[in-house]
């Protein structure tokens, strides 16, 4: 999903900035009771190259995509391994008037607030949660975890009520219009997403940073293109040579664009258009209830760092009537699933185009992804992200490569191929 709901169910806000912290009871002066320096000088390792211009990514993010005014609180969410970034991010918001606040996070402190966190603690009020939604004007995250199966083992039943305690907050912070920026979009370099897509490490690191540094210019021109197609469109069709064939009602829905930029139109828009996910390059649709009908297959697909094998998704009048699949990690997801004891969950709720010329998969990809031009995903459950109005907590994707989709009986999508 666009907003990882595991993630927010676990996440802890922790003030890295000094301003925000006051020293611990009893500290002492580290630098007067340091070991003292060894007489000979340890040869330094050599700086790793940054994997893009930081500084100007960083005023690009803040300017641009956040739309960061004087006297604006900002978060700024990340791991250790972009500290820079984060500390630059920082840096342009308070060149802008605004007031940084960095929250820390690591793959280790996720695990352990879940698992090491008593299970009595699961259902209760985010009343942290509900406090920063009416504080923070933005969220800059830098969706940057490097465990694929970090959760591997986690109960579903508290997985789900953890996602179902964090329900209102993610609410609130639609309600109250936070704008936020997501880095990542399942994209940032990893060893084990390169291995999902076929390529070397430093292949994707070259490809996310050059989807990310897309000329934004552009890519609104773009996709205000295939958003005004989209919105004349009464139904698509989404077939491919897997299976799927499915068909949905669009006509009088609200377009969506994810162009990496959040454009005083945006502003003035609110809910799901004050949201961007980068790299960008996105155009969606929530369409009208109780039509969605038909087969959606998923010849593989990873939950936890388990392969999933020919999932099958069936609808009727808009709502999930039957779920099938194979493999090592089949059993997990259909118990995620089963836990979220919520209606909502069954209804289907959208359909994403990639429009993104700068993110190419190879052939070889064994997934796909939201933004490549041509790009097709599915999705059913929480669609607040794309301009619906169903925050449950639980949302599962599909994204298909080498589709073929139709509007009003006009191929839009060929095999994978943008035709708008």
């Amino acid at each position: 999903m666009k907003q990882p709901l595991l993630a927010a169910a676990i996440a802890v806000a922790v003030c890295a900035l000094a301003a925000c912290q006051r020293p611990a009871t009893g500290a002492t002066d580290t630098a007067a009771t340091a070991t003292p320096a060894p007489a000979t000088t340890p040869v330094a390792e050599p700086a790793k190259a940054a994997p893009t211009d930081l500084d100007a990514l960083a005023q690009r993010l803040v300017t641009q995509s956040a739309a960061v005014k004087e006297g604006e609180v900002v978060m700024i969410t990340g791991r250790s391994q972009d500290a820079e970034l984060m500390e630059n991010i920082a840096v342009e918001v308070a060149k802008a008037g605004g007031y940084p606040m960095v929250d820390y996070s690591s793959d280790r402190m996720s695990k352990r607030l879940f698992f090491d966190v008593p299970e009595k603690y699961d259902a209760r009020p985010d009343e942290l949660g509900a406090k920063l939604a009416d504080v923070l004007d933005v969220v800059i995250s830098l969706g940057n975890g490097t465990t694929e199966n970090l959760f591997e083992g986690a109960d579903p039943k508290r997985v789900a009520a953890r996602g179902k305690s964090g329900e209102a907050v993610q609410q609130a912070f639609r309600r109250n219009n936070v704008r936020t920026v997501d880095v990542g979009n399942n994209l940032y370099p990893t060893a084990w997403r390169a291995e999902r897509y076929g390529m070397s490490e430093q292949a994707l690191a070259d490809m996310f940073w050059n989807g990310v540094n897309v000329d934004y210019g552009d890519l609104q021109a773009r996709g205000e293109q295939i958003k005004a197609a989209l919105a004349a469109g009464k139904e698509m069709r989404i077939t491919n040579a897997n299976g799927t064939d499915l068909a949905v009602q669009v006509q009088g829905r609200p377009v969506g664009v994810s162009d990496g930029i959040i454009s005083p139109e945006d502003l003035k828009q609110g809910g799901s258009a004050v949201a961007v996910y980068l790299p960008a390059g996105e155009v969606f649709v929530t369409p009208v209830p109780g039509t969605a009908t038909g087969k959606v297959v998923e010849p593989r697909s990873f939950f936890r760092g388990k392969q999933v094998d020919d999932l099958t998704l069936t609808f009727a009048e808009g709502k999930l009537t039957g779920m099938a699949g194979s493999g090592p990690g089949f059993a997990d997801m259909k118990a995620a699933y089963d836990a979220t004891e919520d209606a909502r969950k069954d209804l289907f709720g959208y359909v994403d185009l990639g429009i993104n010329p700068n993110i190419k998969l190879a052939a070889e990809s064994k997934v796909g992804n939201w933004v490549p031009a041509g790009a097709v995903t599915l999705g059913m459950g929480n669609n607040l992200w794309a301009g619906g109005d169903n925050s449950v907590a639980y949302g599962h994707d599909v994204s298909l490569q080498n589709s073929t989709v139709t509007l009003d009986g006009k191929v839009i999508v060929e095999n994978g191929a943008l035709k708008l």
